[in-house]
């Protein structure tokens, strides 16, 4: 059976309706518009700089620059490219210099420039024939020097508090062989990273990155260095 209505009836059913779905599609309106607005400022605040922008020092500028008291000392480092990626770091983080001891090579090299990029032209650098002669001159020059292994009674590095009156210097070894034993019996100390996998090893310039950034953190961030 046909069930009709009053012509009222379904006119004052007909506004609910539209009510309803205006409503909702103002409020869809609403949250969609306000969805589009945080993604687009969101982009904005996310937006890469140019190189332009970092405040990238000139060579000029960097050598002018006041240094973070880090010497970086590489025992008998085999990779080239090893040696730039210490070399990037270092100028990343206004370290004062780097010392190259034995096999370790020696800028100007094509190897080392892949991954220094031009940092071994602003980073200061001396060659040691021995590392053990960079030692004693770190010393006579009032360094404190650690050296980076696992010792015993090593330092976790966590736990290492440098004294900002003090310089330090930071040997790093060879890719195998790590900080010779006749160099580790001269340093003051030794920082260990800790580490919890299956290797207990690391890439000598992730190692340096690790290290550097470590002192960084505490010797430039909290008392940024005087331009």
């Amino acid at each position: 059976m046909l069930i009709t209505y009053p012509a009222g009836v379904l006119h004052s059913f007909l506004l609910i309706i539209t009510d309803i779905c205006t409503g909702f599609l103002s409020e869809l309106s609403t949250y969609f518009g306000t969805f589009v607005e945080n993604f687009f400022q969101h982009q904005i605040r996310m937006r890469k700089l140019k190189v332009t922008e970092m405040g990238r020092k000139s060579v000029e500028q960097f050598r002018d620059s006041h240094k973070m008291p880090l010497v970086v000392v590489l025992d008998h480092v085999r990779s080239l490219y090893n040696v730039g990626s210490v070399f990037r770091t270092s100028d990343a983080f206004l370290v004062q210099g780097i010392c190259l001891c034995g096999i370790t090579a020696r800028p100007p090299h094509p190897e080392i420039h892949k991954t220094a990029l031009g940092a071994e032209d602003s980073v200061e650098w001396k060659y040691f024939e021995r590392t053990q002669d960079a030692v004693k001159w770190l010393k006579e020059e009032g360094y404190t020097v650690l050296a980076i292994e696992q010792c015993e009674g090593s330092t976790m590095l966590q736990d290492f508090l440098p004294d900002k009156e003090k310089k330090y210097a930071v040997i790093l070894g060879n890719e195998v062989k790590g900080v010779q034993q006749e160099v580790v019996d001269m340093c003051d100390g030794c920082i260990e990273i800790p580490q919890f996998g299956t290797k207990h090893s690391m890439n000598v310039s992730v190692t340096a990155g690790i290290i550097i950034w470590s002192i960084a953190d505490r010797f430039l961030l909290s008392a940024p260095p005087a331009q």
